[in-house]
């Protein structure tokens, strides 16, 4: 599959269909940037990306290659306290997981560092900045309110000679974190406050991941951004709407200094049901235990979700189908789970497991008696081969399909119902028998010989088919059922006193002791697999060769609407 291309069924996505692209074709009608399209993805490599980020990939990669472009993932890496190489490596892999393809163009605003400096030591000869003392509770104070304008500082007007000598010092190591910044100096009174003498650098005496120990005093992202767009020859910056204030510095930086200047736009960020997408918030999850880690399955992460076994392809077409906008909007999570079950539909052989397992013997069925089954691994794609399944006396079916007293219209297995096992037999069934508490431990049923491969010998009707493994032959498996992290849709909606972690759902992991058909032991970790009439899984990393772990994808409908409102 080509690069970022819409998976098969999904929106696929049409130059000039949205207001992005439309101003690329106008850009590229009148000539501006030369008809180029230079994009590209510009993460901060301190924490791992989640769904929002994949939503700017697909957009900054697929409108690289639909206008015959190139996108370059840059990391502005200019925050050593926060910043990793873990970070690094994370944001590789998940962009190439999503299609995202770089070439040769791995950049870091940390290449830039010596620009940048001269860069601003040209502002300073220009009287466009200055060293200020202030500390960072000051410039806050004195730089107003939105109804307010602020105050000068008392260090503004020092002369450009002082500046130079005083940010050359900083650069030199003479200063403590936090002592002096840098500020572009601009209007204390102006309606943006972004404008109001915003920072320029900071000091931070850290070690940086690339550049170690060479630099203590680090550039803002704003400040940065910007610049290393026009470095780059970047022609359109795609940034989310949280953006839109910051374009006026954006344009200040680049017309003071007289260079080339890309073109900012802003798109709306993607807001999803009950998720959270603040790289703050999903941090604390990690950090105080709410799940196990950055790739739990039931983060939105990309790490996560692909461990989860959610493919790049539903990703993709999920990010197609939502498009673009211009103000903030909130999807339904249920649009993601029918791009992952629309596309896994069609990619994945089915397989039976037994995730509640009550015992059914076959009494006519001849003791020690082995049959095998050929059975398909798609019944609507021969393309995906069938496999061997053995049937013995003794099998296991799902709890759930037996009912001692079946309500109007259950087609399943109640005592004297007959019912087809899914490619072998029908059973009827004859007796349940209960343990000492009352709940029933097994069924003893018998079955018709002349119905071999599920078909009526007879042309009788049998509504009810059911999927089975046998006993004998049943792999145990540790069977993880994921549900949505959040149980509200709004998890940042909590109430007085609590916070978005008191919207976390109990029962977002329940683990169960399945039982699988024995073809199933041949899969390998990441290979995805509906069991027949439960779901879409996916084989865990934690598997060993005795016990297999499987997480739930998704559920083959969408239950979780109808469970919210049942528990409600």
């Amino acid at each position: 599959m080509g690069e970022l291309e819409a998976s098969k069924g999904s929106a696929n996505v049409k130059v000039g269909s949205d207001f992005i692209r439309a101003r690329i074709m106008e850009d590229n009608a009148s000539g501006r940037f030369d008809g180029r399209v230079q994009t590209r993805f510009p993460p901060e490599p301190n924490g791992y990306l989640h769904l929002g980020h994949a939503k700017s990939i697909c957009l900054n990669f697929g409108v690289a290659r639909e206008f015959g472009g190139q996108c370059n993932l840059r990391f502005d890496d200019t925050n050593p306290v926060k910043e990793e190489r873990e970070y690094v490596e994370s944001i590789r892999e998940d962009v190439r997981w999503l299609g995202g393809d770089w070439g040769e163009r791995e950049l870091y605003a940390s290449n830039y560092f010596e620009q940048l400096y001269a860069y601003a030591e040209k502002l300073i000869q220009m009287g466009k900045a200055y060293v200020d003392d202030l500390s960072t509770e000051e410039i806050r104070e004195y730089r107003g309110t939105l109804t307010q304008p602020g105050r000068e500082s008392p260090w503004r007007n020092r002369s450009v000679e002082e500046n130079l000598n005083l940010f050359r010092r900083m650069r030199a190591g003479e200063f403590a974190d936090g002592e002096k910044v840098l500020r572009a100096k601009i209007d204390m009174a102006s309606p943006n406050v972004v404008m109001r003498d915003p920072t320029l650098y900071r000091i931070r005496h850290a070690q940086h991941h690339r550049t170690g120990v060479d630099w203590c005093i680090y550039p803002m992202y704003d400040y940065t951004h910007c610049l290393s767009d026009s470095i780059e020859g970047i022609t359109h910056s795609l940034c989310t709407l949280e953006f839109v204030n910051n374009r006026e510095l954006y344009d200040w930086v680049l017309d003071t200094l007289g260079v080339y200047h890309p073109q900012q736009i802003e798109f709306a960020r993607l807001n999803v049901t009950y998720t959270v997408l603040s790289k703050r918030k999903l941090i604390q999850l990690v950090r105080e235990g709410h799940v196990s880690g950055w790739d739990d399955p039931r983060m939105p992460t990309l790490c996560g979700m692909r461990r989860r076994g959610i493919p790049a392809e539903a990703v993709r077409d999920f990010c197609a189908r939502i498009g673009l906008a211009r103000a903030d909007s909130t999807v339904e999570y249920a649009m993601l789970e029918f791009c992952v079950r629309e596309w896994l539909n069609d990619h994945t052989p089915r397989l039976m497991a037994v995730l509640d397992p009550i015992k059914v013997i076959i009494e006519n069925y001849p003791e020690g008696q082995e049959e095998v089954f050929d059975m398909p691994c798609h019944p609507e794609d021969a393309s995906f081969g069938s496999r061997k399944v053995p049937f013995t006396r003794e099998l296991y079916i799902e709890r759930e399909d037996f009912r001692m007293n079946p309500p109007k219209k259950y087609h399943r297995l109640s005592p004297g119902a007959e019912v087809r096992l899914r490619y072998a037999y029908f059973i009827t069934c004859r007796e349940a028998v209960l343990d000492a508490t009352g709940r029933i431990c097994e069924l003893r049923c018998t079955y018709d010989p002349a119905s071999r491969g599920g078909q009526s010998p007879d042309g009788r009707k049998v509504k009810g088919t059911i999927h089975w493994v046998s006993a004998q032959h049943a792999l145990s498996a540790e069977i993880r059922l994921y549900s949505q992290l959040f149980a509200v849709e709004n998890p940042d909606a909590a109430p007085e006193g609590k916070t978005f972690l008191d919207n976390l759902n109990p029962d977002s992991l329940q683990t169960v002791r399945g039982l699988l058909e024995p073809a199933l032991a041949s899969y390998g970790v990441g290979d995805r697999v509906q069991f027949e009439r439960l779901g879409y899984f996916c084989k865990d990393r934690d598997s060993t060769e005795e016990t297999p772990v499987f997480n739930r994808t998704v559920t083959l409908r969408d239950t979780w609407a109808k469970l919210e409102k049942k528990g409600g």
